[in-house]
């Protein structure tokens, strides 16, 4: 599962990005700098950390700083809830109805038996999307908040040795459907395969740790 990813507000490359115009990136750019460099974690009753997504708006993509796992009467849900297998989406569509896109520059992976960590990404500086389905709900001091679970699925060949899912990566020819169709089973199958265009991309770098202070060096 991804239970870590950062946002580096070095980031050069942002073509993966559709929706990312001047001022969605000066956003990230400036929530990146305040959070200091800090890998991005779930939301919990202690860590209270609120991390950027876009999701569909009126006239186009907007950014909101969103919840990561699901809240459920007004506690974190009791259930894993950051991570939503793309197999499920495709048995219960039903999850889909509200999806979001999460702005990423690496996310981390432990490799097992041998405990070492791994930073994913598609290469030096490249901002991407990581496709994500949300619900709203109440956090613990009764504010509502916008959920979202990072959508995983089969790891490409070259990195599944080292972990066997990764997240669905979206290119930006699609990420434009994935906010806005209809939540259907044709949907994650479509988003399935136009993320396969990015699988040789896909590279994993060996780090001391998952906190991504030597990022950006793929």
């Amino acid at each position: 599962m991804c239970a870590s990813y950062g946002l580096d507000p070095r980031f050069t490359d942002a073509d993966e990005l559709a929706a990312a115009d001047a001022e969605m990136l000066e956003g990230l750019r400036h929530w990146a700098e305040l959070n200091a460099g800090e890998t991005l974690r779930p939301t919990g009753r202690n860590l209270r950390n609120l991390n950027p997504v876009v999701l569909p708006g009126d006239d186009g993509a907007v950014l909101e700083q969103a919840w990561w796992g699901f809240l459920v009467n007004g506690a974190p849900a009791r259930f894993p809830s950051i991570n939503t297998r793309s197999e499920r989406l495709q048995d219960k569509p039903g999850a889909l109805r509200g999806r979001a896109i999460v702005p990423s520059t690496g996310w981390f992976e432990m490799q097992k038996p041998d405990r070492v960590w791994h930073e994913f990404g598609l290469g030096r500086g490249a901002l991407f999307g990581m496709a994500a389905v949300t619900q709203r709900g109440k956090d613990p001091d009764g504010e509502w908040r916008t959920c979202y679970s990072i959508v995983m699925r089969p790891a490409p060949p070259q990195v599944a040795h080292i972990h066997d899912r990764v997240p669905l990566l979206l290119p930006a020819s699609f990420q434009a459907d994935w906010l806005t169709a209809d939540g259907s089973r044709e949907l994650i199958d479509e988003a399935l395969i136009a993320a396969a265009s990015l699988d040789e991309r896909i590279t994993a770098v060996a780090r001391a740790d998952d906190k991504g202070t030597d990022g950006m060096l793929f």
